[in-house]
């Protein structure tokens, strides 16, 4: 143990005493500053509310509260939970531990202003469990746990009030350097419950959930998601496929100024930091594909009313039967995150192409177009996903890591054949009991 300490601080990656892989190198990766001062504004990390006042706070619609237990099994340190999203009148909310309100202002500022409450809530030591309630309906809520303190600000954004989140995209962010992930939330005036864990933008502080309900106590659903080391062993899978193929995977991985490794980022994230990284990655493999079905048919199955429709590439443009608008050739940037070029929506789309979109993304990102079966979309269950390259080694990784294969890793991760795999991560009841959130590694039972 003391020689690979004494290795791991000599390359400068002391990622964690858990660690017990193999020494990764000192370059390569994304280093977030420590002592970060610089707060951006984009639609990824700001939650828009509407303005509040006194009378919203007194005015806050009560449900019954619905029970949050938070387990902490950690290894690393102390760690503080945050609860926040919109109330029913749509104002930024944070509850603190008591079950008390907290409504931040921005004080009519348009630039970031810090808020200045106590917003979080400190876990008890490793084994021990934390009981809260959250009062109020509460939608677009997060539960964010950190190993330090979180920032966050609120600014007037001229309608309304605009939290202000940590951003994995700004590695200037007060709190870029920090160990942190959260756990999506929404909490209906109805009393039903929504939770989510998704891996679609980055991989952090590892967390999983359990979600038991009033009518049936004795059976909870379960999100295991990763398992507690999945950070170091993403990373090293990362750094290994980099040595196969040449691409930048090891940059995904973020690391601290003392190369102490805090999260994995997306590809589709990565591109925001580095627009040309992976550039030329799926060029051979589009121009195989479109070569391929310019003399042989596509068949996209809509799972929809409209059925299966055929496809062809002709003058270049996917084309397919009863749809809108045909495919142009996707770029990287388009595939990681299926939302822009061929797959980007437009006003006049018809059911058909909506349809298409995310099984043609989804066929890209797995690398099924070229297998036997993959003139079918989706035909192929998980064990086909992956399987050549160029692929979403991210995406493969995640997977792999997965405890019980839940929660997505890609935006069109439920893109699957009828009746197989449900890869997403979310627990959900009208009828909740408790929602437990494991903090570090999963449960175990």
């Amino acid at each position: 143990m003391y020689f690979e300490l004494v290795l791991a601080l000599l390359t400068g990656l002391a990622m964690s005493l858990a660690y017990q892989g193999p020494t990764l190198p000192d370059k390569g990766f994304t280093v977030a500053r420590s002592a970060g001062t610089k707060v951006t504004v984009t639609k990824d990390n700001t939650l828009n509310g509407s303005y509040h006042s006194n009378f919203t706070r007194l005015q806050a619609d009560r449900v019954e509260p619905l029970p949050l237990e938070i387990v902490n099994n950690f290894d690393a340190g102390p760690v503080n939970a945050y609860i926040q999203g919109l109330d029913s009148k749509g104002a930024v909310v944070f509850v603190a531990a008591n079950g008390s309100l907290i409504y931040p202002s921005s004080h009519g500022s348009r630039l970031p202003v810090k808020i200045d409450h106590d917003l979080a809530i400190p876990l008890p030591r490793k084994g021990k469990s934390l009981s809260l309630k959250i009062p109020i309906p509460l939608s677009s809520g997060r539960v964010y746990f950190c190993q330090g303190n979180l920032s966050f600000f609120m600014l007037d954004t001229g309608y309304g009030e605009g939290l202000v989140q940590p951003s994995v995209t700004n590695m200037d962010d007060p709190s870029a350097s920090l160990h942190w992930g959260f756990v999506e939330l929404t909490y209906t005036a109805a009393g039903t419950v929504y939770a989510n864990i998704s891996y679609v933008d980055f991989v952090g502080l590892i967390l999983s959930m359990a979600l038991s309900t009033k009518d049936k106590p004795s059976r909870s659903q379960v999100t295991r998601g990763l398992r507690a080391d999945a950070v170091q062993a993403l990373c090293e899978g990362l750094w290994k496929q980099g040595k196969v193929d040449g691409q930048p995977w090891l940059g995904l991985c973020v690391v601290d100024e003392n190369r102490r490794l805090i999260r994995i980022l997306s590809p589709n994230y990565y591109r925001r930091l580095y627009d040309a990284a992976f550039e030329g990655y799926w060029n051979g493999y589009i121009d195989k594909v479109w070569r391929h079905y310019s003399y042989k048919p596509l068949t996209i199955d809509t799972q929809t009313p409209a059925g299966p429709v055929t496809c062809r590439v002709i003058n270049n443009i996917l084309r397919c039967l009863n749809d809108t608008r045909g495919y142009s050739r996707p770029l990287a940037t388009d595939i990681w995150g299926c939302d822009s070029g061929p797959f980007g929506r437009v006003n006049g789309d018809n059911d058909v192409h909506i349809a298409v979109i995310p099984r043609l993304c989804a066929a890209f990102v797995r690398s099924t177009l070229l297998l036997p079966g993959g003139d079918v979309q989706p035909s192929l269950n998980s064990s086909h996903h992956y399987t050549v390259s160029p692929t979403h080694h991210y995406s493969r990784l995640v997977h792999e890591l997965q405890v019980d294969g839940r929660g997505y890793a890609f935006s069109y991760d439920d893109v699957n054949p009828d009746g197989t795999e449900d890869a997403s991560g979310l627990v959900s009841s009208g009828n909740p009991d408790t929602l437990t959130v494991y903090v570090g590694s999963p449960p175990t039972d």
